[in-house]
């Protein structure tokens, strides 16, 4: 066993819904580097596209879910009605 597999960041699944991975990935896209991210994400090999591609697709549809997925949600926007 190598030694560099004890130094290496450990391997984890890129999930919208954690904080720390969102910071990350505002991290890389800040600074253009993986280098400060304590992780290495995993790319499944079924999804046919980049690292990049597959966070900011995992964040649209986090991000649409949230906002649009639960119907019971009350929204917080107010409408104003036209009187005419």
């Amino acid at each position: 066993m190598s030694l560099l597999q004890f130094k290496a960041r450990p391997w984890v699944v890129f999930d919208p819904s954690n904080k720390d991975h969102r910071n990350w990935y505002y991290q890389f896209v800040q600074h253009g580097t993986w280098g400060r991210c304590p992780y290495r994400f995993i790319l499944p090999e079924d999804h046919g596209m980049n690292l990049i591609t597959l966070c900011q697709l995992s964040l649209i549809k986090y991000y649409v879910t949230q906002e649009f997925g639960n119907p019971r949600a009350k929204s917080t926007r107010k409408t104003k009605k036209i009187s005419g």
